[in-house]
């Protein structure tokens, strides 16, 4: 594995890790154990689809982090993590979905081997890929080590991006422009919804010039009329029908780094209350992006938000958005700063998020957002440049 080969500078990535080590200091741990696979891509550049299985990244105050994981994916880190041969340890097969033994075992072993195995360890509790079976049978395993919640430690750190890293957004939102603008042209009445998607992870993949398309954490969501109401559904096989609308939240992807981009297409003749719901969001939108300035706070977006869709009448509930960046299945979003009026995080140039006012009624659902960046001076910039509209096909 040469530095060339990795999706970032070596520089960048010690300075990852001395922000990493900082934050372990300032919470009193002698290790970090990140199994957040976007927290370890980030630390160390491992990409892999391995999730599945139980691996992490050991971080140390004073040695090169150690990628651990099934013995099979050692092949896999050697070739995407920057640190060296020695620093990539497996473990046997035997461990995989056992009733007899547990992958954590293993962990242990080399956690004393390093001296901890009564040090003061960080755990992400709160995590997708970390099951509370894992937890058990570290603290049995360890029972002098003292286990940290330390969910959210790395995330945070990710929340302000490099300039390389802002690059990487902007290849991804080239690909959401392509992806949005290909379901606006091939969605017609009768037309299936699966032909449709299938389109559409064709232009994903392709990508755009030399941006090749990475795999979105969240597949595409195009619920219509009444189950547009509701915010997460997928695709089946039923074709578009005329007098619905069709919401469209997908995710251009470019090495992993995410441009979430939503739009909404009317099929027919759109109803009052649509109409007057698009005017109230893309007011909001507009308000929104306009307080999202740094040194500013999230809430601020939020609130601007709001203010607008009370003028129109509508109440909304809930967060209008979240931080991106960097992210692997089942989510996009880095589970960290929220848009809503109770999280008071300051705006820092360099942060990313999807502000994302969806509303979703009884009987339709209407969503028009936008992926932001904050800027150094002024209003937020968007990644992604279309018509911020409701889009009717007579």
């Amino acid at each position: 594995m040469t530095a060339s080969a990795l999706p970032f500078s070596i520089e960048e990535y010690a300075t990852r890790l001395n922000k990493t080590r900082q934050a372990m200091s300032e919470h009193g741990l002698d290790a970090l154990f990140v199994t957040d696979p976007s927290n370890q891509a980030w630390l160390t550049g491992y990409d892999g689809w391995s999730f599945y299985v139980h691996q992490g990244v050991v971080v140390l105050p004073d040695a090169d982090p150690i990628w651990w994981g099934r013995l099979m994916d050692t092949q896999g880190a050697l070739r995407t993590v920057w640190m060296g041969f020695d620093r990539v340890i497996g473990y046997e097969d035997s461990f995989v979905q056992s009733t007899e033994l547990h992958p954590m075992q293993d962990l242990s072993v080399l956690l004393d081997s390093l001296g901890l195995s009564a040090g003061r360890i960080g755990v992400e509790m709160e995590n997708y890929y970390f099951s509370a079976k894992a937890m058990h049978v570290l603290e049995a395993s360890l029972p002098n080590a003292t286990f940290e919640d330390a969910t959210g430690v790395v995330n945070h750190l990710r929340a302000v991006k490099s300039q390389a890293e802002i690059a990487f957004m902007r290849k991804a939102a080239a690909i959401s422009e392509k992806m949005i603008d290909g379901l606006l042209e091939r969605v017609e009445p009768g037309v299936a919804k699966n032909e449709v998607v299938a389109e559409l992870y064709r232009d994903a993949i392709r990508g755009v010039g030399d941006a090749w398309g990475d795999y979105p954490a969240i597949v595409p969501m195009l619920p219509s009329g009444d189950d547009a109401a509701a915010p997460h559904l997928t695709w089946d096989g039923r074709p578009f029908k005329s007098g619905e609308a069709t919401f469209f939240e997908i995710a251009g992807c470019y090495r992993r780094y995410h441009t979430p981009f939503c739009r909404t297409l009317f099929l027919g003749k759109p109803p009052e209350d649509i109409l007057a719901a698009e005017a109230a969001i893309v007011e909001g939108l507009e308000a929104g992006l306009e307080a999202g300035r740094a040194g500013n706070r999230a809430c601020d977006i939020a609130n601007a938000l709001s203010d607008a869709l009370n003028r129109h009448g509508i109440d909304r509930v809930g967060r209008c958005g979240y931080s991106i960046g960097l992210s692997y299945p089942p989510d996009w979003g880095e589970r960290t700063i929220s848009l809503r009026s109770t999280d008071e995080t300051v705006l820092e140039p360099g942060m990313t998020f999807h502000f994302m006012p969806g509303l979703w009624r009884d009987t339709w659902g209407l969503e028009i957002t936008e992926s932001i960046l904050i800027r150094e001076t002024g209003a937020a910039e968007t990644f992604c440049n279309r018509p911020r509209q409701l889009f009717v096909k007579p």
